[in-house]
């Protein structure tokens, strides 16, 4: 069985050999006098259109710099990292409260969720915790000296008008509602998220550090009985996107450049309560979002948490696209936002935008092939090197989520393989996602499926 540098060190190797095959293929490295475009586009095109296939082709680099962060978080850093050791005991760690933030449309799931993840915090040897659900609708959870049920009165309003989830959180810190003291800390999950042990042993080193009162790790998607294969393969790239993107930031820089996830958040109480989840309306469709740049604006820092959580991917086509939706909407909101300085959501900023001129950059893929244009080698270069790289993305997304040893060679490839079929898909739905969200109505909290029921929306 490889150990951890030689699994790391092997996916290096896989990520510049597909590499390197894909700037031969795609002409990024000229290997010969047919790699060379011959056309003059001004005299074959006229004026007009080449200014608008070259600026299709610029429009490819918003991207650079969000690839970038993947691309040296995937290989500074051990990929395939050992089982996390606690680095002291857990009953020496300051009180952590897992709070679980749900509508209430299901209850049974919340139930047993916490119980899970209850036993799973026992099983670590965490003593000082509690489990808070807080919901809008009473879940009836089962009373216990480790849980608390927290259920948010109908006619609650925060000072600026938060709405949906901040609400919830905002609620949470009224000095009526709240019990846990400012040195104490507070793990975020969505009702569907479960812990690991793993996990735990990582939050419990990343408090008793201390030096970082913000701190988030991996999700993964592939765990347990799978739902939805084809949004599960699709979510792979969030896998690579924690592993490169969020873990360069947050362990060299510790600044939340790219912002950060809603789920597997930790922070600090008298930290959470100075940000605030009280930011408007506006705040309140990506609230994780506009919470990380109002945190990096404040001057607090961030670092990543070692240990895997487990979530499910959206259970149909139809949620993976609305998620998607409420993701862009949330985010344009949070980089329009005036509250917000621009050098903390300069990066941000860039990242979204290359999500918006998607539909744009994606009809290079056409174009290109259609109206050839010479670009200096660099460009030509850098192009071959984005998307072979987001292709490479969903490639390890899957190596990471899917255990060879318990899929089997076979089974395991052919995951390998579907995620690179989706990568089509995907990009129809993102797409479709960017049109829908730009018209769409913006300040709605729409809500997958967590279990076979209808779908809610707000």
């Amino acid at each position: 069985m490889l150990n951890s540098i030689s699994k790391h060190l092997l996916h290096c190797a896989l990520l510049i050999t597909l590499l390197i095959f894909f700037e031969v293929f795609s002409g990024g490295i000229k290997v010969n006098e047919n790699s060379f475009v011959s056309v003059d586009p001004w005299e074959e095109y006229g004026t007009i259109p080449t200014i608008l296939l070259y600026t299709l082709r610029l429009l490819t680099f918003l991207t650079l710099p969000q690839v970038l962060f993947n691309f040296f978080g995937l290989v500074f850093y051990n990929a395939f990292p050992e089982k996390v050791v606690l680095k002291g005991s857990p009953l020496l760690a300051p009180f952590i409260c897992i709070r679980v933030v749900t509508r209430g449309d299901y209850p049974d799931l919340v139930k047993s969720n916490v119980l899970r993840n209850m036993n799973t915090c026992s099983d670590t040897g965490l003593e000082n915790f509690l489990i808070e659900v807080v919901t809008d609708k009473p879940v009836n959870l089962p009373k216990h000296r480790r849980t608390r049920e927290i259920v948010v009165p109908k006619d609650y309003k925060t000072k600026t008008g938060a709405l949906f989830k901040s609400r919830a959180l905002q609620y949470c810190l009224e000095d009526s509602v709240n019990v846990l003291n400012n040195n104490d800390w507070v793990v975020h999950l969505d009702e569907e998220t479960l812990l690991t042990e793993n996990s735990v042993r990582g939050i419990i080193n990343f408090v008793l550090d201390g030096k970082h009162p913000f701190g988030q790790g991996l999700i993964t998607y592939a765990n347990e009985n799978v739902v939805n294969w084809l949004t599960t393969l699709a979510d792979s790239f969030r896998v690579s996107d924690d592993m490169g993107k969020l873990r360069l930031q947050f362990k060299m820089f510790h600044k939340p450049f790219f912002s950060w996830k809603g789920s597997y958040v930790v922070t600090q109480v008298h930290a959470e309560k100075e940000v605030s989840f009280d930011n408007g309306i506006d705040g309140s469709v990506a609230e994780d979002c506009f919470f990380a740049m109002r945190a990096f604006a404040k001057g607090y820092s961030f670092n990543f948490i070692e240990g895997e959580m487990y979530e499910k991917s959206p259970f149909t086509l139809l949620d993976f696209l609305q998620q998607r939706k409420r993701w862009l909407q949330g985010i344009l909101l949070v980089v329009h936002s005036h509250t917000i300085p621009l050098r903390n959501k300069f990066l941000l900023g860039i990242s979204v935008y290359s999500w918006v001129t998607m539909p744009l950059s994606t009809s290079n893929m056409i174009f290109a092939g259609l109206y050839p244009i010479p670009c200096p080698n660099v460009v030509d270069f850098l192009c071959a090197f984005i998307a072979g790289f987001n292709i490479y993305m969903y490639v390890f997304g899957v190596i990471k989520s899917f255990s060879l040893y318990r899929f089997g060679v076979v089974k395991f490839f052919a995951c390998v393989l579907g995620a690179l079929c989706t990568i089509p898909i995907n990009v129809i739905i993102e797409n479709v996602a960017v049109i829908w969200g730009l018209v769409g109505k913006k300040h709605k909290f729409y809500v997958v499926q967590k279990d076979v029921r209808a779908l809610v929306t707000v």
